[in-house]
């Protein structure tokens, strides 16, 4: 995880300046500290990224490229995943729950090829009061 943080890291600072809207200073909390709670990454590039076990609750991935990361176990609890790219993640066993004032958001998102599944090691995503892609909230897992 800490090699292709370190990329991302680069990449980050070198595109600064661009539209991208997180902070370049919790994209390497994130890769010191494999947390960054309530976090702005938001239009990060974090695809295929090792996320797996990651406490991510709270964060803004507004629009993040999370396209084939691994967020298996992640805390991804009163997340905001609009518009994100979720295309082929492993979200196997991630919490999604919405608790509290801010639910988890996958509005706009592509989940397109990713896994939400139960496995052997993890149970499957909560999405426990969670607005989906299609604008319905789902109570999986509550």
């Amino acid at each position: 995880m800490k090699a292709t943080l370190t990329a991302l890291t680069i990449a980050a600072t070198m595109f600064a300046s661009s539209a991208s809207a997180f902070d370049p200073a919790h994209l390497q909390q994130l890769k010191n500290t494999g947390k960054c709670a309530t976090c702005d990454l938001g239009g990060a590039d974090l695809s295929g990224t090792d996320l797996g076990g990651t406490n991510l609750s709270g964060a803004k991935l507004i629009s993040a490229n999370l396209r084939g990361a691994d967020l298996g176990g992640t805390n991804l609890r009163d997340a905001d995943l609009s518009g994100a790219d979720l295309g082929g993640a492993n979200l196997s066993g991630a919490d999604l729950s919405g608790a509290f004032l801010m639910d988890a958001n996958l509005m706009g998102a592509n989940l397109t090829g990713a896994n939400l599944s139960y496995t052997t090691y993890m149970q499957g995503a909560i999405l426990c009061n969670t607005t989906i892609p299609d604008g319905s909230v789902i109570y999986s897992g509550c």
